[in-house]
């Protein structure tokens, strides 16, 4: 979990503030929010709200009242306590890709198999830089559609020891998941006063909260495990094509689902979430990496700061087919404001290619490399006296061979820590690079990958525990079958 201590970059004054809370009051006054399944329209009629069918009007200000009853930061708990995260505040926890049909390795494109879902949660557990490896890492689609949740959930609990998301097809899905944590860690009533894993529900924009995502925020907020409401927004297409219109839109969705999951249980953990960016008006298609998506998570980390919110946002969001030039550019011009803008939850933080279709292994390794780069580009700068190292001037300027400090005391001293040291980029000389097999970043991404995958070691699980969540799942694995 990396602490992210630099200032925000904020770009909105308050009275473009003022006008985006005006914006989204009216909407959800004057037009409403549909919500479709019926017990949540009945439980936001009584308490006061004005439904029409599957159409909610609110009282902003009892939306308002509402979200504040959400805690702005708490801690989710791994099966490992060293990997434990807290969500919000200061914290940027990083998590890997969620639900691309396909995964990329060299040339190759194929369908994501379980056996790609297993590869990714085990480079997720491998580097340091991701908390989580996720949910949906991959749509294993040679797994039984009815079943894969419990192999994705068995894969993210014994591959790993970090913090893992729930499923959310339906609320069977989300029932089986607790039932599995349950065993984890040692009874579902734990799960009550120890949260878990992080479940993402997608509004369906515009302005449509779907059953199945409120059947299973309902089932996870019940049982306090935190619930991540994201409106899914690409501008021209489930949203205008003005970034203020959209934003009070994101307002609408995010905070009404927020109200719902607090009326569920109130206080129970929520991130407000943001998937903001912009369709290509020329053919339709999604661009990621955008001027657009960035001023987009400017934003929403100022409204999710102004209402006292952790916030998801960000990734290493790119459109590019292949890891090239473009997929590299589009992902740090994500990541980077993911970092000034504070995010909190940083969903598609390693191996989204795309336009989220792939999760690809090279693409994984650049995401790390970039990963690392912007979190030793925002650790703070220690400045002391000893940091000055004016011995090495004195050293340097008292030979009478040469005056460079490649040889200096402070220099042997502090050669193995003082920069960054890449994971996968070279700086060597032409003539070495091109003996050395003139490889390009695609191809030793690659080789690290392999690399990584062929030293896995995966962690310790009590056997007592693994033996119980074996039998359960093929126990349940049964019952769907029939």
């Amino acid at each position: 979990m990396f602490v992210n201590t630099q200032p925000r970059y904020e770009i909105l004054s308050e009275d473009a503030m003022d006008v985006l809370d005006r914006g989204w009051k009216r909407i959800v006054s004057e037009i409403g929010v549909e919500f479709a399944s019926p017990w949540a329209t009945d439980l936001l009629a009584a308490a006061g709200q004005q439904v029409d069918g599957m159409r909610v009007r609110f009282d902003p200000d009892w939306v308002v009242a509402q979200i504040a009853q959400a805690p702005a930061q708490y801690t989710v708990h791994a099966r490992n306590p060293e990997h434990d995260v807290v969500i919000g505040g200061q914290n940027m926890v990083f998590a890997g890709v969620y639900g691309p049909p396909f995964a990329r390795r060299g040339a190759v494109r194929k369908e994501g198999t379980l056996e790609d879902f297993r590869n990714f949660a085990r480079l997720c557990q491998t580097f340091p830089a991701m908390d989580s490896a996720g949910g949906v890492l991959i749509e294993p689609n040679d797994a039984p559609l009815d079943s894969r949740h419990l192999d994705m959930s068995f894969a993210l609990q014994t591959l790993t020891d970090k913090v893992y998301m729930g499923n959310v097809v339906r609320e069977s899905n989300a029932e089986d998941l607790l039932n599995m944590a349950g065993i984890v860690f040692g009874g579902r009533e734990v799960l009550e006063e120890k949260p878990v894993m992080i479940s993402l529900l997608n509004c369906n924009s515009p302005l449509h909260w779907d059953d199945r995502m409120l059947d299973s925020m309902r089932v996870y907020a019940q049982a306090n495990q935190p619930v991540l409401m994201t409106p899914f927004l690409i501008m021209g297409a489930m949203s205008p094509v003005a970034i203020p219109a959209s934003l009070a839109q994101l307002m609408a969705e995010a905070f009404t689902g927020i109200a719902l999951a607090q009326l569920v249980r109130p206080g129970c953990p929520v991130i407000l979430g943001s998937f903001l960016t912009n369709a290509n008006m020329q053919s339709g298609s999604t661009c990621m990496g955008t001027p657009e998506s960035a001023i987009g998570l400017f934003a929403i980390g100022q409204i999710a700061r102004r209402y006292n919110l952790p916030f998801r946002s960000g990734g290493g969001f790119t459109s590019s087919q292949s890891v090239d030039a473009q997929a590299g550019y589009e992902a740090l011009m994500t990541m980077m404001p993911t970092f000034l803008a504070g995010v909190n939850y940083v969903l598609h933080a390693g191996g989204w290619l795309e336009s989220g279709l792939v999760t690809s292994y090279e693409k994984f390794i650049v995401d790390m490399e970039i990963l690392g780069m912007l979190e030793a580009t925002f650790a703070p700068l220690e400045i002391d006296e000893e940091s000055l190292a004016f011995g090495a001037h004195e050293e340097v300027m008292s030979s009478t061979d040469s005056r460079h400090f490649l040889g200096t005391a402070h220099t042997m001293e502090h050669f193995r820590d003082c920069f960054y040291r890449p994971l996968l980029s070279s700086s060597d000389a032409f003539e070495r690079w091109e003996k050395n097999g003139g490889k390009d970043a695609a191809e030793r991404a690659g080789e690290i990958a392999a690399k990584r995958l062929e030293e896995y070691e995966q962690p310790a699980m009590d056997e007592a525990i693994k033996a119980e969540l074996d039998e359960w799942v093929a126990k349940r694995k049964k019952e769907l079958e029939g």
